[in-house]
């Protein structure tokens, strides 16, 4: 199977029709297809192949006036680039194999091959979550489109976990655990800007060469690992995929050999060490950092945005279109957002694959967003984090530990009556009590921010209108963001009882709305 000729690729054409296409199909019919149609982190590998082919078909461009131009040769010169590399994608064979390695042998005690399912990270395999998968126990056949679109996704997002011994050649490989792939590091978020088209998407987030030496140093540019026919431990090739743009775009984080029965591997540990930070304990200087990545600061030491399964990612896009403030300064969001002039409204992809140490793949997240062309300058930007702030400080108020509804759990349970008897007894309470505490502000926590999401829309109006901050409580997110806390305070304090409603009434003060509005119908309906 030859990925440049054969189908493995889902993506969909503009009636919805979901097809597979080849690299070289794809290319031909991008100006006609909407968008690819995988996963989340399936989608951030492709992406980062789609644009490597491309960047190296076009050997730039130079600069961004070359970019700005280039759209119409993407697709001539993507085509005869797969020509002359057709060699360089065979999945099987005997020859030289796509991001896979010749001479592999897995040394296995028990002499048992590691199952392919291990490479389609949604389905269970040795420790691997079931996320979305529970026939962990079937020897299930990976035929070689999906084989393929596993590999390329493996090769960007294994986590870090014990991987055994094997040889490469005459080269013994110890059992040991592999390093995170750069596409997992930290859970770390990807973003992409989406085009009308496949080749609008990909020609929206290629780099240009200047924009390459300024993030990477002057040998920064690099080459696709497949141009490199050196051995995977030459201190060239390893050089070029680590430490370069082109060549950690496409990464070889495993050596993987894919065998014939389309139901087993080999797979040990690969040789090269995708660094991010000089010392991950002191991050303080990234090393070499991923291009669709968002870069912040936190208390002196910088961190990439993360994922988090508890926190949608609109309430994180002030970090995403941050531009960085100084030629020292490494907080900024992905440079193809805020290192070029933005005049029109653009659409964002924004997810990332959910890794943690102990339990390995969590989860993963995806999201879109359309952005004002406004947010991404200083005062548009502000309008949108004051927005975020009116919304968090909400939050806190409704189900903080100070909040209405920590004041009305203490109301209920303690008989508390004025705002002094509860700062006096908040701090004090047994751990039994806390806990119980916790779990019911979490869950209004939760029903708060699922309602806020609704208004994301009335949100983002605020860097179009900026005068719109001046009176946030009577604009429309303003609106929404209060009406979100009171709707999830009456969810989660019943008030059904005498107690309870003296309970509610305490804590809806601390919410600084209009007790009488919601209040009065319940006093009267129990008089």
């Amino acid at each position: 199977m030859n990925l440049t000729i054969d189908p493995w690729i889902p993506a969909l054409r503009l009636d919805g029709r979901r097809e597979l296409f080849s690299l070289q199909g794809l290319f031909a019919h991008a100006h006609e297809l909407r968008d690819l149609a995988v996963k989340p982190h399936e989608r951030i590998a492709l992406m980062r192949l789609l644009i490597c082919i491309t960047q190296a078909a076009l050997d730039g461009p130079e600069d961004e006036a070359a970019w700005e131009g280039c759209q119409p040769l993407i697709q001539p010169g993507v085509r005869a680039y797969l020509e002359q590399w057709r060699n360089a994608f065979e999945l099987f064979g005997d020859g030289a194999r796509f991001l896979q390695a010749n001479g592999l042998k897995a040394e296995k005690k028990s002499g048992e091959k590691t199952r392919a399912t291990k490479l389609d990270m949604t389905l269970a395999t040795g420790n691997t979550a079931t996320l979305f998968d529970n026939q962990a126990a079937e020897n299930r056949s990976i035929d070689g489109a999906r084989a393929a679109l596993n590999l390329l996704t493996f090769q960007c997002f294994t986590p870090s976990e014990i991987v055994g011994a094997g040889r490469l050649n005459v080269t013994d490989i110890p059992k040991r655990t592999g390093r995170q792939a750069p596409c997992s590091a930290s859970s770390m978020v990807h973003t992409f800007i989406l085009g009308k088209s496949v080749l609008e998407s990909v020609w929206l987030n290629l780099y240009d060469r200047e924009l390459v030496t300024d993030l990477y140093g002057n040998s920064g540019w690099g080459q696709p690992i497949w141009e490199i026919s050196l051995p995977f431990l030459d201190e060239i090739f390893r050089k070029n995929a680590a430490r370069t743009y082109l060549g950690r775009l496409v990464p070889i984080s495993r050596l993987i050999h894919l065998e014939a029965d389309n139901q087993t591997i080999l797979l040990v540990d690969g040789l090269i060490e995708y660094v991010i930070f000089d010392d991950p304990k002191k991050p303080q200087i990234v090393v070499f950092r991923e291009p669709h990545s968002t870069i912040r600061s936190r208390n002196d030491q910088i961190a990439f945005l993360r994922g988090d399964i508890a926190k949608s990612m609109w309430r994180e896009l002030g970090s995403v279109v941050a531009k960085r403030q100084s030629n020292t300064s490494q907080t900024e969001g992905p440079p193809a957002l805020t290192r070029r002039p933005i005049d029109r409204d653009l659409s964002i992809w924004i997810g990332c694959l959910i890794t943690t140490k102990d339990e390995g793949i969590v989860d993963c997240l995806e999201s879109s967003y359309l952005l004002p062309k406004e947010i991404f300058d200083p005062a548009g930007h502000e309008a949108y984090e004051r927005g975020i702030e009116f919304a968090a400080q909400h939050a806190k108020k409704l189900a903080g530990m100070h909040g209405a509804c920590c004041r009305y759990r203490l109301g209920l349970s303690h008989n508390i009556q004025t705002e002094g008897e509860f700062d006096a007894k908040v701090d004090r309470l047994p751990r039994g009590e806390k806990l119980h505490l916790r779990e019911l502000l979490q869950s209004a926590e939760v029903q708060y921010w699922t309602h806020v999401e609704q208004h994301v829309e009335s949100l983002l109006e605020l860097p179009r209108n900026k005068d719109l901050i001046t009176d946030l409580p009577n604009c429309a997110w303003g609106k929404a963001v209060q009406s979100a806390a009171g709707a999830a305070y009456e969810a989660s304090c019943p008030r059904q009882s005498p107690r309870q409603i003296e309970a509610f009434a305490l804590g809806l003060r601390r919410l600084n709305f209009h007790p009488q509005t919601n209040l009065q119908p319940i006093l009267k309906a129990h008089e």
